[in-house]
């Protein structure tokens, strides 16, 4: 219902970069407040973003809080003395962003988490990612990087595990995509033997594993496009994308990795009367829907995401 009316749609950076690329005065980005933030930081001091519903958070964002962070990279810091990168989801708040950007990190998508994690370890012995745990352990795991060398901070390690360890893995994930499970797996490829399954990186890694391929939102609409008429595919991800790809490919069979399908409820919030709330508070002067990120804070997002740029 939203889309038809938007000028661009996409991933958040792409949105991001075209926000900032864009000539106008007011963007509105129909996404949730780490998006907005994210525009904010690479759009120009005279653009203004609004995002249509400031209730719309991410709740895997807000998993990883700064005071959290920064209590566990200090007590990491003070018990080793290697090196460690932090890495970012961009699913993230300006927040974490700026506390990768000022601890020289870096901040990755679900397309580019590969070339991130060469980047962070050929500056460090060990990574810190935040705050998608799904994503970082996918990643590590495809790098080569085993089981045994990853820990996921639903505690503080002992300095055996901190010595032991690559990769640290913030207890953070995706509630919709943690919701797919082995089970569905089985159950499609019963139903149907000759389905293709393709999954995003925020599943659990005993998903992805189970799947044929798996990758961003992008990916996944790549290997659907570019699909042979009459191929079935079963897709782990959110509920309303797999919608729009069946409609756009009637030619081919395209079913939810589970029967119902998952939604997330806070995109679902960014509604066409939400937008068009926006449209009017814009039309009189309010600044009512206007996401602005502290300069400081802006500062040190935008260090990490351009280095994440300019690999």
């Amino acid at each position: 219902d939203v889309i038809r009316f938007a000028d661009h749609s996409g991933d958040s950076l792409i949105l991001s970069q075209k926000a900032a690329a864009a000539d106008k005065k007011h963007i509105i980005f129909c996404g949730v407040y780490f998006m907005a933030e994210c525009a904010d930081i690479l759009t120009s001091d005279d653009q203004s973003v609004h995002l249509p519903d400031s209730e719309a958070g991410c709740a895997m964002a807000d998993m990883a809080t700064r005071e959290d962070v920064e209590r566990v990279w200090r007590y990491l810091q003070s018990n080793t003395g290697e090196t460690i990168i932090p890495v970012t989801y961009i699913n993230s708040s300006a927040e974490i962003k700026a506390f990768v950007g000022k601890n020289n990190g870096i901040i990755c998508t679900s397309s580019n988490a590969s070339r991130v994690f060469d980047w962070a370890m050929e500056r460090g012995s060990k990574i810190l990612f935040l705050p998608d745990q799904f994503l970082g352990m996918n990643t590590a795991l495809r790098k080569g990087i085993s089981q045994d060398h990853l820990f996921v901070l639903k505690e503080l390690p002992d300095a055996y595990r901190i010595k032991r360890t690559s990769v640290f893995l913030w207890n953070g994930y995706c509630s919709v995509h943690k919701c797919f499970t082995p089970a569905d797996v089985t159950n499609v490829r019963e139903r149907y033997p000759d389905i293709r399954i393709i999954v995003h990186g925020e599943c659990t890694p005993e998903v992805v594993q189970g799947s044929d391929h798996y990758g961003s939102t992008s990916a996944i609409i790549k290997h659907i496009t570019e699909a042979e008429k009459g191929s079935i595919w079963a897709i782990g991800t959110e509920q309303h994308l797999v919608r729009r790809l069946q409609q756009r490919f009637p030619d081919k069979t395209i079913l939810p990795l589970a029967e119902n399908g998952f939604q997330c409820t806070t995109m679902s919030m960014i509604t066409p009367e939400s937008l068009l709330a926006v449209l009017e508070a814009i039309q009189s002067g309010s600044e009512k829907h206007i996401i602005r990120v502290d300069n400081e804070i802006k500062f040190y997002a935008k260090t990490a995401l351009m280095r994440m740029l300019e690999l």
